[in-house]
């Protein structure tokens, strides 16, 4: 039997490349014969994937409920993934850095536009009802997205905005102690923590505050920084990481903002979030100011931060 070129030079290629690992070419092509073929079902574990959702109640709309919050922590762990590649590319240039931005920039994006599947497409009735099951768990507990909050800006840029400026130097675990979403799962009569806060700081306080003092030199303000310092022209990528303030700080809040009026606005009072979240100050950007990079904008910019989307978005 004669082997095409092409067949001969593959086989030249794999046999440098096990015996550089000390290994066995002919037992490695042994398994390749044995091997059965992938199926589509089997590679992304579809199976599995499809029973992952356990409603708490008969209602059919919790179903949707499940599945989109369950498609959004994907997205932000795609998002994750794109910051973990910045923040380890050695060396890194304004080239990398800005086509990794405009991915996370596309999954919030998709999330945002897909966000009226939660605020058209359950009923009313049904989600109030269910909710009720659910407590205290709240999509407040997004691990995954705290950390991209983390990746993405100086730990103090999360501080709540009254203690940003007195706790500019302090230590990441000081700053924790005033992070902003602290805020918004505590009783605003008695100050005390919600049970939802409790959990969530229990299971990802070490994680957080870990990740927050990994990043002090290498989160994308940082990293920004010591591009533009070094002369590499940043412009496209001041365009990306302003876009991703809006995505993060003003599109997808909002998002949330508009579904909490739809589903969570009642007279004569709004009726309380999942885990006791304060919604009506924790979501609305202009409350919070929260901006990953401030010296890109300008001053009418960040003191009429969100005010146009609210606009926009709420009073669509």
């Amino acid at each position: 039997m004669h082997f095409s070129p092409e067949i001969e030079e593959r086989l030249a290629r794999l046999q440098e490349k096990y015996e550089a690992m000390g290994q066995d070419m002919v037992s490695y092509l042994d398994g390749l014969l044995y091997a059965d073929f992938l199926t589509y079902w089997d590679y992304i574990h579809l199976d599995t994937l499809l029973s992952l959702q356990n409603p708490k109640t008969p209602f059919p709309d919790e179903d949707i409920f499940i599945i989109y919050h369950q498609i959004t922590e994907l997205y932000f762990k795609l998002a994750l993934h794109e910051c973990k590649q910045i923040t380890a590319a050695q060396p890194l240039n304004a080239d990398f850095f800005s086509a990794r931005l405009k991915r996370i920039n596309r999954y919030f994006e998709a999330l945002t536009q897909s966000f009226e599947i939660m605020v058209e497409g359950m009923e009313k009735d049904q989600f109030l009802k269910f909710r009720m099951s659910l407590l205290p768990a709240s999509g407040f507990q997004s691990g995954q997205y705290r950390m991209i909050e983390i990746f993405a800006t100086n730990f103090n840029n999360l501080v709540a905005p009254d203690k940003r400026e007195e706790l500019k130097h302090a230590t990441v675990e000081d700053q924790f102690e005033y992070i902003y979403w602290k805020f918004g799962a505590t009783e605003l009569s008695t100050g005390k923590k919600t049970l939802t806060l409790k959990q969530f700081e229990k299971k990802y306080a070490k994680t957080f505050i870990e990740l927050g003092n990994a990043s002090i030199h290498h989160n994308f303000n940082a990293l920004y920084h010591q591009l533009k310092n070094s002369n590499q022209a940043t412009t496209p990528l001041e365009d990306e990481l302003r876009q991703l303030d809006i995505n993060v700080n003003v599109n997808w809040p909002l998002s949330h903002y508009k579904s909490a009026v739809r589903y969570l606005n009642r007279e004569p009072e709004e009726i309380k979030a999942t885990g006791g979240t304060n919604w009506q100050k924790y979501l609305p950007p202009r409350f919070q100011k929260r901006i990953f990079y401030p010296e890109l904008w300008t001053e009418q910019e960040i003191d009429e931060w969100g005010k146009g989307w609210v606009e926009k978005v709420v009073g669509s």
